[in-house]
């Protein structure tokens, strides 16, 4: 490797630790589930249904998941400068026309070469992650099936980054406005994506069966038709197997639409509390939230083509002779297409989770009025936190880079307002807060 590019990598690894240093400070000196003083002693203050092992615990775990995520996005952005500026991308580009093999060959094996060098260096961040959750008795998922999920997601994962960047080159080897063409193709592929990810990848990772409690269903179907749902079945699936956590959801546009429940949910929930989970579900679809995710999908996608594509250009024009890359449509530029992506994705994070933050308010609300009640609402946010060990309260930088739901704590706080204009929810909430501080 040239000198130029040893020092210059050198450069890089020192800003990396330096910002590792700075990230492993702000999430071990933020306190976590800290309340505001005027809900001390309520159903949001954790001291009153958390142990203190727990407080210890949910301090401890939260820093360590906080530092992954942050940690997690830059370590991808040097992989794919390593790739670049280290010279593998420029030498199996050269290795693989060498042997005067067809495009047709040469393309899925580079792009092979690639995902795969990414997979496999970012994978101990990963791993990391799955240990810190097994090692708290959130994730129940033996090594070998995590290892196996993993895989099948790095297989969906290549065939999906092997259609687009096809696509993606083909069109920018063209004449005329590749960004405008790229835009209008990624708005059915959008959409043939939320409706496959139900019926043919999920069933992937995941045993799907239908609920196993005939009444259950029936009244979550009762609400559904509420909803204006066109929904005949509710499902289950399996994920005990690999989780402690409690979820359902609604996902799938037209015949594609299901309504799922984790049997961890079934398991950990009395009746009333997963009737209002499923309320909640039910909320984003009758609020076509479903709909505004995919029409923000296609908007978000213009505003990536159009700011990466001139930052792509860019960087082709200043480093494109350094790096090996020939072109706007050489192959060698995927790295540096899929760092630019990168990129963007990460800065996109506050606004992106800000617009879920609301859309998840919006569907607690509706879930309270379908239901006239707050009743389960307090106890199964607190259920889901014990679980999962969750900070009630994160910090700001948290908050706007990796939160997509409200936190627990503003989550039962609307449910305590709720209850207190609701004379019917009122008596709920009231055992709920004596409830969960007699168990301290």
């Amino acid at each position: 490797m040239p000198r130029r590019r040893r020092s210059k990598g050198f450069v890089w690894f020192v800003w990396f630790v330096v910002y590792a240093a700075l990230v492993t400070a702000y999430v071990w000196y933020t306190s976590p589930n800290n309340v505001p003083s005027s809900y001390a002693g309520t159903a949001a203050d954790p001291t009153t249904f958390f142990s203190s092992k727990q407080l210890a615990d949910s301090a401890r775990l939260n820093a360590m998941r906080n530092w992954i995520f942050f940690i997690s996005a830059p370590w991808e952005w040097l992989i794919y400068l390593f790739l670049l500026f280290g010279g593998l991308a420029r030498y199996w580009r050269d290795a693989l026309e060498s042997r005067r093999l067809p495009l047709v060959v040469r393309f899925p094996l580079y792009v092979l070469l690639v995902d795969a060098a990414a997979f496999l260096l970012y994978l101990p961040l990963r791993a990391l992650s799955f240990a810190l959750s097994k090692s708290y008795g959130i994730s129940t998922q033996p090594w070998p099936g995590w290892l196996r999920d993993k895989i099948v997601a790095f297989g969906v994962g290549y065939i999906t980054l092997l259609a687009v960047t096809a696509v993606a080159f083909w069109i920018m080897s063209r004449r005329g406005r590749w960004w405008l063409k790229l835009w209008l193709i990624s708005v059915p592929f959008t959409a043939f994506m939320m409706y496959v990810q139900p019926v043919i990848i999920d069933p992937l990772y995941n045993h799907f069966t239908r609920l196993s409690d005939p009444q259950l269903e029936q009244k979550i179907l009762a609400l559904a038709a509420k909803s204006d749902i066109p929904a005949s079945r509710v499902y289950e699936v399996d994920m005990s197997a690999k989780t402690n956590a409690i979820n359902a959801y609604v996902t799938g546009i037209g015949s594609s639409l299901r309504i799922v429940l984790w049997d961890t949910t079934l398991k950990q929930l009395n009746e009333q509390e997963i009737l209002l989970i499923m309320a909640h579900e039910m909320g984003h679809y009758a609020m076509h939230h479903l709909e505004w995710s995919a029409l923000g999908a296609v908007g978000s996608s213009l505003v990536v083509i159009v700011i990466g594509g001139w930052i792509y250009i860019w960087s082709i024009r200043r480093f494109g002779d350094r790096l090996g890359i020939r072109s706007r449509s050489d192959i060698t530029a995927l790295p540096l297409l899929l760092l630019i992506l990168s990129l963007l994705s990460f800065a996109s994070l506050p606004v992106s989770n800000y617009v879920s933050r609301q859309a998840e308010s919006a569907a607690d609300a509706y879930a309270m009025d379908l239901l006239d009640t707050a009743d389960g609402s307090i106890s199964m946010q607190q259920k889901t936190a014990l679980v999962t060990l969750s900070d009630m309260n994160p910090p700001m930088l948290v908050r706007w880079f990796r939160d997509t739901h409200p936190s627990d704590m503003e989550r039962i706080i609307a449910a305590m307002e709720f209850a207190k204009a609701h004379p019917r929810a009122a008596a709920e909430s009231s055992a709920a807060v004596k409830g969960a501080a007699s168990s301290d």
